[in-house]
């Protein structure tokens, strides 16, 4: 008879380990340089501004900020959030935002309040692979829907959910991770017809909208009023601010984030205190606008660099997106080849990406790669594309 230590919860045994977190501990090697993670670019932190908010809240609420609070979020910060959500054009309270640890912990609550094992969850093919990791934990039954150049097909949309009936709807429209690609006005206008009627959740996560290259602002979908029923939006402070901090939020429907609040009480009490109170400070003292502008102009910067090497070192055949914004940067090797086996060889020669086969809920395309293009200058981009060479060729 087996042990009953053996035997563990049927989704954590089957739900695989994040391939992007696997090669994030490799990357510490100083040796190597990657192109794997998401890691926005150390030295363009406002280490000072985030210093002289952490000294203010020890200075003026030390006691505070060093204490248990509510797991909702402390005031300060869910307005702070309300007030940037209203900014990117999703009107938005208080009350309507619940302070999360990361966008990251948000998915992974709603995972939790919205989704009963077997449950269907429309997804794009590919799709952020932690995201299906939280989905999956709850037993989730992924079913992809297709996609363009322009995101999710409306069409496609309002087949899958006719067909599947699903609890959600995960969606990035906005610089996809892994792909890069934005959905354009007049298809999330068309989204948003489609999920106003169905009886469906759309969770639309938008933790990069704010690192976009062009003057182009896209309005998220759940700006629409006929969604303030059945959507929840995601951000974060992560990229644009810093990914220590921990600090996002979920915007949606109060009587769902009372359920949210349950559901964090039973695995984090809360958000770090000081660092929401650090947070919040900063935000309503700093032009965060102002403070993006020189950090976007850098990071277009460090993408054209991407996209200038790769044309040089892709196998002849290759494609690859041109992103508007984001972190990222999605290529397809020709027919014969295989990333998830050349990550390998690469790694060999000093560098690496990330294979999209991972990314995938269903037919996972071996040829396909992400780089991510921000947390390198251009110069050790150029580098680091030089090694990556003679792997394609070989390939």
């Amino acid at each position: 008879m087996d042990s009953v230590r053996s035997h563990l919860n049927e989704y954590v045994s089957t739900v695989g380990k994040s391939p992007i977190r696997a090669l994030f501990e490799l990357s510490f090697d100083p040796n190597l340089i990657s192109f794997a993670g998401g890691n926005p670019a150390s030295e363009l932190f406002d280490v000072d501004g985030l210093a002289k908010s952490f000294a203010h809240v020890m200075e003026i609420a030390g006691p505070r900020a060093m204490q248990y609070a509510s797991t909702d979020g402390e005031p300060e910060m869910r307005a702070a959030a309300a007030q940037r959500s209203t900014g990117m054009g999703v009107p938005t309270t208080a009350s309507q935002v619940f302070i999360t640890s990361g966008s990251q912990q948000g998915i992974g609550l709603l995972s939790q309040t919205l989704v009963n094992p077997g449950d269907v969850v429309l997804v794009e093919n590919p799709s952020f692979v932690s995201a299906l990791q939280a989905f999956g934990l709850q037993g989730a039954e992924f079913k992809p829907v297709d996609t363009d150049e322009a995101g999710v097909v409306p069409e496609a949309l309002d087949a899958a959910i006719r067909r599947w009936k699903p609890k959600a709807v995960y969606l990035i429209p906005t610089f996809q991770n892994p792909t890069g690609v934005t959905m354009p006005e007049s298809r999330r206008r068309a989204v948003a017809d489609i999920f106003a009627a169905h009886d469906t959740w759309l969770i639309e996560d938008d933790p990069y909208s704010e690192l976009r290259y062009t003057e182009d602002q896209q309005i998220p979908i759940c700006a629409d009023p006929r969604l303030d029923d059945r959507a929840f939006l995601l951000n974060t402070l992560s990229k644009v601010l810093s990914p220590g901090l921990r600090v996002g939020w979920v915007r949606g429907p109060e009587h769902i984030l009372e359920r949210l609040s349950v559901a964090k009480q039973a695995t984090a009490l809360q958000t770090s205190t000081i660092d929401q109170l650090a947070a919040a400070h900063y935000l309503a003292h700093t032009d965060l606008q102002a403070t993006l502008d020189p950090i976007r102009a850098e990071y277009a910067r460090r993408r054209d660099a991407m996209l200038t090497g790769l044309r040089e070192v892709l196998p002849p055949g290759s494609a690859m997106t041109e992103p508007a914004g984001g972190m990222f940067v999605w290529a397809r090797l020709p027919e014969g080849y295989d990333a998830s086996e050349l990550v390998y060889d690469a790694i060999e020669a000093g560098t690496m990406f990330v294979p999209g086969a991972p990314f995938y809920v269903a037919d996972p395309d071996p040829r396909t790669l992400r780089f991510s293009f921000v947390s390198n200058t251009p110069e050790v981009t150029r580098t680091g594309l030089e090694r990556l060479a003679p792997v394609f060729r070989r390939g």
